[in-house]
């Protein structure tokens, strides 16, 4: 056996070196911003030129790391110190969002720059958004027109998605509520969004982040009534947000009433005692027989675990709705509540599709019992249906609608109890 040592491997190829002044520039604060502001100098007022420049730079400066700084120069010309004041010790650029034109067609194109930048490069995404967060508290620092550009930017970029709603919780600082900057700039922000898409879409965008029914706290607590939130972006030119809040108002309403009448079904407190509050609370908050009926209908409706089977489901809800009978005849007073309630059994049969089958009896039931009228019934099958499930509702109801127009009293057989 050889006593030689085995020659151990080694790496062999081409050593490079970093260079110093890649590092520097990748890596340095000071160096990053100037890089950026060099670049938008060269390209000035060309936001095409800006967007192109912002594209390539990002292969070559650290945009990962230094994703506040790129937004505070975009926007501002510079670095941001707390409160809004540029830094003094930083290179700065003219051409920025805030020394742009004051009007919808240059925030357009610059929302354009945001959101090319964000598209090319997606981890900007988050950093983005906390920016935008950052700058709403900023806004006591920035002149009037520098907040119009930036709530004209913000409302087209929530607009076109570039942005989610939640960032909206920034404009309920203590500081810029009481100060009336929070609704001022809220004006231009929906405004903005409103012209780009339209009232519904913004609603849905603030459903989906829990926002839809925060937007009176935009207003200190002694001017937080819906009353003056309507007002004031009423006056404002801004009816369609206004309505919108004093629907979800009435919404949140109907929410708390449904949720004390099914604690007092499910708690058995008597069908007299109930009906005098759901009359109490019809002249109290001003809702009508038919929006009462509605809330009735789901409140007994979501008392009981339904089976899922068709035959068994159909059963159940015989028994029940014959027990609250006395409840749903209580609230359909008027035959527009009569009307109302039929549709609420479509739009619920319809929806939940075990009951597909149960609706005629539900509603001879409701007839038999005398909740719903032959009138009611007549005009719900001519003329007032729901498009939901209409071919097969109405083939139920056929044979029956036949007899309330041509048949003598008695010659229908019943079979709903």
């Amino acid at each position: 056996m050889s006593n030689q040592k085995q020659q151990k491997p080694t790496l062999t190829g081409q050593r490079f070196k970093t260079r110093k002044r890649d590092e520097k520039e990748r890596f340095d604060p000071t160096q990053f911003q100037e890089s950026v502001v060099q670049g938008l100098n060269q390209t000035g007022t060309d936001l095409e030129a800006v967007a192109k420049f912002l594209d390539f730079s990002g292969a070559k400066l650290d945009y990962r790391r230094y994703a506040e700084t790129l937004f505070d120069i975009l926007v501002a010309g510079g670095m941001l110190a707390p409160g809004g004041a540029l830094s003094d010790d930083m290179t700065r650029t003219n051409f920025c969002l805030f020394t742009a034109p004051e009007d919808v067609k240059t925030m357009r194109a610059y929302a354009q720059v945001f959101n090319k930048l964000i598209r090319r490069y997606k981890y900007l995404e988050k950093g983005f958004e906390e920016e935008i967060k950052k700058l709403l508290l900023f806004l006591n620092g920035f002149s009037e027109s520098e907040r119009n550009k930036l709530a004209m930017l913000t409302g087209i970029l929530l607009a076109n998605g570039n942005l989610s709603a939640s960032i909206l919780s920034s404009l309920f600082n203590d500081n810029l509520v009481k100060e009336g900057l929070s609704p001022a700039f809220a004006v231009k922000l929906f405004k903005s969004w409103i012209s780009e898409r339209d009232i519904n879409s913004v609603a849905a965008s603030l459903r989906k982040v829990g926002m839809d029914n925060r937007l009176i706290e935009l207003f200190p607590l002694n001017k937080r009534s819906y009353d003056h939130f309507s007002k004031y972006f009423t006056d404002a030119g801004l009816k369609e947000l206004s309505d919108f809040a004093r629907n979800q108002q009435s919404l949140g309403a109907r929410k708390e009433l449904q949720k004390e009448l099914q604690e007092q079904m499910s708690q058995g407190v008597s069908f007299k005692e109930i009906i005098a509050y759901g009359k109490e609370e019809i002249k109290k908050s001003s809702i009508s027989e038919q929006m009462m009926i509605g809330i009735v209908w789901t409140s007994v409706m979501s008392l009981v675990e339904w089976n899922k089977k068709e035959e068994l489901v159909t059963e159940q809800a015989i028994k029940q709705l014959k027990q609250h009978s006395p409840l749903l005849k209580a609230f359909t007073t008027q035959d527009l509540s009569e009307l109302t309630l039929l549709l609420r059994v479509q739009d619920y049969c319809y929806d939940n599709i075990h009951f597909m089958k149960a609706f005629q009896k539900i509603v001879l039931l409701l007839y038999k019992v005398e909740v719903v009228s032959e009138e009611a019934i007549l005009k719900w099958y001519t003329e007032a249906h729901l498009a939901k499930g209409k071919s097969v509702f109405l083939e139920q109801m056929k044979k029956f609608v036949e007899w309330l127009k041509n048949a003598e009293e008695g010659e229908y057989q019943i079979h709903a109890a």
